[in-house]
């Protein structure tokens, strides 16, 4: 599985400690402002928006936060002054990143997402240095232990998805965008729970990375993801089981 399962995976359960500090409550508001103020504040028609309650439902965040939320994006409220930016950059081991943020103050997080480069031994680059490398698809990762593999590859292939990967006890389902819906539907159909299910820049071509390079390379996503104001965090390397064995053993 390659480096954005892995850390959609690590995310995951960082998400449940985050979600007790109300990190995760901050960063999903500035998702449901932005998606709100770009597309409007109907569920029904605004994708982005509809996706971005649903995780925020499912981090049990209360309505009335959400609607609060909603009316900033639509300007029948103060607070919906955001803007969307992306930071592009190598990190440890030539790994290509993207930084996807939502920003009240770009004089305040350009050079902040700078220095977490190069505290990590990375560095920042210009737009478009990596952005290439990456696709926007729809990712879903189910435990192995709920469906065996030739069941899953069936109910998603037939509702429009990709592919499906298996590693370290895990599937990967990939899809794209406009069959993100369908395919969601058809897992929960089939009773099938996903520990994630996202939107996220997909890599096209990935890094192999050793033990030494995986912990630096992880560090620097942790770091990036904690920053208030990024919402997201992709990169294009690849662990290999062995090597996740070995990192688990720092644990």
């Amino acid at each position: 599985m390659a480096g954005h399962s892995h850390w959609a995976g690590i995310k995951h359960k960082k998400a449940l400690i985050d979600a007790k500090r109300g990190k995760l409550w901050s960063k999903l508001t500035k998702a449901i402002i932005i998606a709100a103020k770009m597309g409007g504040g109907d569920l029904d028609v605004n994708f982005r928006l509809r996706a971005a309650v649903d995780a925020a439902k499912a981090v049990s965040m209360p309505k009335d936060n959400i609607a609060r939320a909603i009316k900033k994006g639509t300007g029948e409220l103060d607070g919906g002054n955001l803007e969307e930016v992306v930071y592009e950059g190598y990190g440890p081991g030539g790994v290509a990143v993207l930084c996807e943020c939502l920003t009240d103050n770009l004089n305040r997080t350009a050079p902040e997402i700078r220095k977490a480069f190069e505290v990590a031994g990375g560095k920042l680059g210009k737009t478009g240095c990596v952005a290439w490398n990456f696709e926007k698809k729809g990712l879903f990762i189910v435990a192995a232990d709920q469906v065996d593999e030739d069941t899953l590859m069936e109910i998603a292939i037939e509702a429009g998805a990709d592919d499906v990967k298996a590693g370290a006890g895990k599937f990967e389902i990939t899809c794209g965008v406009g069959q993100f819906e369908a395919v969601s539907k058809a897992l929960a159909d089939a009773n099938i729970e996903t520990e994630v299910r996202e939107l996220s820049l997909v890599p096209n071509e990935t890094v192999d990375l050793d033990a030494d390079a995986a912990r630096k390379i992880l560090r620097l996503m942790e770091r990036l993801d904690d920053h208030d104001d990024v919402q997201n965090v992709s990169a294009n390397f690849n662990i290999s089981d062995e090597v996740m064995a070995e990192l688990a053993k720092d644990e």
